[in-house]
C-alpha cells in the first residue's frame, strides 16, 4: 500500500488546523485531476468524495454490528460496516482495508466489491464491500470515539432492526438486494 497524505495544514480563520485531505470525483466516480477537498467544507457543485464500507460476516452466517459513539452524528445507533472516507491518495480498496483495521483491529482477507452507490444529496460516492472471515468473535478492537459496543447478529435479526436502530439502511438494503 501506498503512503498516501493522510492530513494537511488548512486555515481557518487566522489560525491553521489540521484535517483531512480527499480526492474529488465526478458522479461516474473518476477522479478529478488536480482537485483536493477538505473535510467539512463544501464541495463545488457536481464534485463528490469518495467513502468505503465493510460488511463483516462470519463464516457462521452472523454478521457484526456496531454501535456509534453517543458524541458521533447518529450516536448510540448502529452500524452494519466498518467504514469511512477515502484519504487522499487512497483508492477504495485501499480505504476499505485501513477503515476496517482502524474501527475492528481486523486485517481483512480478500474484499470482495458488493456495488456503488452515488447520494447526490450529500455527494458522496460510495464503495460497498463483503468480508467473510472466521476471525475470533471476541477479537474485536473497537475505535475509541468511533465505536462503543458490537455484537454478531444473525440475518434475520439484522433485517428485523429498525430504521431507529440502525444508522444507514443503504448496506442492509444491500444485503436483502443481494441475499449475502
Amino acid at each position: 500500500m501506498k503512503c498516501a497524505p493522510l492530513t494537511g495544514w488548512v486555515e481557518r480563520g487566522r489560525k491553521y488546523i489540521m484535517t483531512e485531505l480527499w480526492d474529488a470525483y465526478d458522479h461516474y466516480f473518476n477522479k478529478i485531476k488536480g482537485m483536493t477537498l477538505i473535510r467539512d467544507e463544501p464541495f463545488p457543485e457536481g464534485v463528490y468524495h469518495l467513502l468505503c464500507d465493510v460488511i463483516v460476516k462470519h463464516i457462521d452466517g452472523s454478521y457484526l454490528v456496531m454501535q456509534r459513539d453517543f458524541r458521533k452524528h447518529h450516536g448510540g445507533m448502529w452500524e452494519l460496516t466498518a467504514g469511512g472516507c477515502a484519504l487522499q491518495g487512497e483508492g477504495p480498496l485501499e480505504c476499505a482495508y485501513r477503515e476496517l483495521k482502524e474501527e475492528t483491529g481486523l486485517d481483512a482477507g480478500n474484499l470482495e466489491e458488493l456495488g456503488r452507490t452515488v447520494q447526490d444529496e450529500c455527494q458522496s460516492l460510495y464503495v460497498e464491500y463483503l468480508w467473510v472471515t472466521d476471525c475470533p468473535k471476541d477479537g474485536i478492537v473497537l475505535q475509541e470515539g468511533e465505536t462503543v459496543a458490537y455484537k454478531w447478529v444473525d440475518r434475520n435479526a439484522l433485517l428485523e432492526m429498525s430504521a431507529h436502530d440502525l444508522a444507514s439502511n443503504r448496506t442492509v438494503g444491500l444485503i436483502r438486494e443481494l441475499g449475502v
